[in-house]
């Protein structure tokens, strides 16, 4: 029967197999299966009746009441799940009176299923196929739940909430509103789990509806705190003994021990140790009746640790996947901040797009090449980036670096600070020189397209550096990935056709195969590598 109470979930209580008192055979008879179905229902009957007549008598205030009622109507919850578990064996051993030749069935073995409403203790047929075969549980198979123990719909909420806030949070949100949780570090293998569905998921989903006239797809990076060699094998060293369980001060002293004081970092030094992430945010603009463009439409974001190009390669899939083919005809704009790697690769991948460069980025050096010039936060220093800005937004990008350049003809090659204030000039004279075509926001304007990157600075900073650049985190690149994908699904609005695709994949599989199988993982898998064998 189902447990009475539920209990936070912790990994020494994984839900094993373990043997049940009934006897051998082809399982219980059918009088005794149909006897525990009607016991279920009577208790069914009987918790409704005791909820109806403890809510008659209730004479508690109305917070009192709330709290109280929970547990009940949970209790109630596996009780009805133990029933569905019970009828569906019992449809099962009827519609398999005899099995396949060599095979065995050797009774009824329980386990415990955790769900939404607490842990049910339920039992089975386990079929013996052989010495060479094993066995396996075919009511398990036939309902898609997995060896590990936990139902799908606990699965999905638990890896939903991780994407949005950490594990430990998570397990104390779900405690709040379940009564229960799984364990950190369950939570985690189920992320893991479920991360190796992720790159199928975005391969097979299908295309919005109703997109616009025009794509518009803007790409950024953003560098996330990763763990190092050195403190992963501090982490990961013995641990000596706890001498003072019960005190967190004191466990903080034995660990800051164990590890070692921290080397006193010099100027210019950086213990983030950045790993970085690119960001991908699709979408289209329609076409109004004033010929303005209207939008965003069917935004979807992807990010990924792979490199640059895999990010590339996956717009350049999803926009075919959207119609907007290079053969279409269709315009597609591309929007980034001028890095050269992407330059590359978008010229190679989308050779037929319009590339735009972030005009806010462009700013940034204009402020650069007039420091370089004035004195910081001089009258004179704003003057002239205010009259850079216009010319830029005229489209006469070219006139500000013909600006830089006499400018720095005109700078004297000796005396203090001279050389850096060249080189820096130089340098963005060069930077501004190789992207012109890039930069004509005047056209852009006219044609009411974009000319920011706002989209996906708005992604870099929800999507990444909200769950993955907080205080004290340190990460694995191919263990965050597996978070980072799930986030994206989440932020994009797919997150239950993804579950439903993956228990629907699974569910085949096992049924295909006969095999039931795990959907929790210990291990991350690896990186993307679409897009990268050329």
């Amino acid at each position: 029967m189902a447990e009475s109470k539920s209990i936070t979930f912790k990994e020494r209580d994984t839900p094993d197999e373990k043997k049940s008192e009934v006897p051998k055979g082809q399982g219980k008879p059918e009088s005794d299966r149909i006897k525990a179905i009607d016991r279920v229902k009577e208790q069914i009957g009987k918790q409704v009746s005791d909820i109806l007549s403890w809510v008659s008598t209730c004479n508690s205030s109305f917070l009192e009441f709330e709290k109280q009622l929970i547990p009940k109507v949970y209790e109630l919850g596996r009780l009805f799940i133990l029933l569905f578990l019970w009828v569906r064996e019992e449809n099962w051993q009827r519609n398999h009176v005899e099995l396949e030749k060599g095979f065995k069935c050797q009774g009824l073995k329980d386990r415990l299923i955790c769900t939404i409403f607490g842990k049910v203790r339920y039992c089975r047929s386990y079929i013996y196929r052989g010495k060479n075969n094993g066995g396996c549980y075919p009511l398990d198979i036939e309902l898609g739940l997995p060896l590990d123990g936990f139902s799908m719909l606990i699965r999905s909420y638990a890896a939903r909430l991780a994407t949005k806030v950490s594990y430990a949070q998570c397990v104390t949100v779900l405690t709040t509103f379940l009564q229960w949780s799984p364990c950190q570090k369950t939570i985690e293998e189920m992320v893991l789990g479920l991360g190796k569905h992720t790159s199928e998921w975005f391969e097979s989903a299908p295309a919005p509806e109703n997109d616009g006239e025009v794509l518009v797809i803007q790409i950024d990076s953003k560098a996330t705190p990763t763990a190092t060699e050195q403190e992963l094998e501090k982490r990961r060293g013995k641990r000596a003994k706890n001498l003072h369980p019960g005190s967190q001060r004191h466990r903080g002293k034995a660990a800051r021990k164990r590890r070692g004081s921290k080397k006193r970092k010099k100027k210019g030094d950086k213990s983030k140790n950045g790993k970085m992430t690119t960001v991908v945010v699709m979408y289209t603009l329609k076409c109004s009746k004033d010929g303005l463009l209207e939008g965003p439409v069917n935004k979807k974001v992807y990010a990924s640790y792979a490199p640059k190009r895999h990010a590339v390669a996956i717009a350049r899939r999803e926009a075919d996947k959207r119609g907007f083919t290079d053969q279409s005809g269709k315009l597609v704009q591309i929007v980034t901040d001028g890095d050269n790697d992407l330059d590359h690769y978008i010229e190679e991948i989308f050779p037929q797009a319009t590339h735009t460069i972030d005009i806010f980025h462009v700013t940034e050096y204009l402020w650069k090449a007039g420091g370089c010039l004035y004195k910081e936060g001089s009258d004179e220093l704003v003057e002239w980036v205010e009259e850079q800005k216009d010319l830029l937004y005229e489209g006469r990008a070219s006139e500000i670096v013909k600006d830089i350049d006499d400018r720095l003809a005109l700078l004297p090659k000796k005396g203090p600070g001279m050389k850096n204030r060249r080189e820096n000039l130089k340098k963005i004279s060069s930077y501004l020189s190789k992207r012109l075509e890039k930069m004509d926001y005047k056209t852009l304007q006219e044609q009411d397209m974009e000319i920011s990157s706002g989209a996906v600075e708005g992604a870099v900073n929800y999507v990444v550096a909200k769950r993955f650049d907080s205080g004290g985190m340190r990460w694995i690149k191919e263990r965050a990935e597996a978070l980072l994908q799930l986030r994206c699904i989440e932020v994009n609005g797919d997150w239950d056709a993804f579950i439903s695709h993956v228990h629907d994949k699974t569910t085949m599989q096992a049924q295909s195969s006969d095999e039931n199988f795990f959907l929790k993982s210990t291990t991350p898998g690896s990186l993307p590598t679409y897009g990268l064998n050329r």
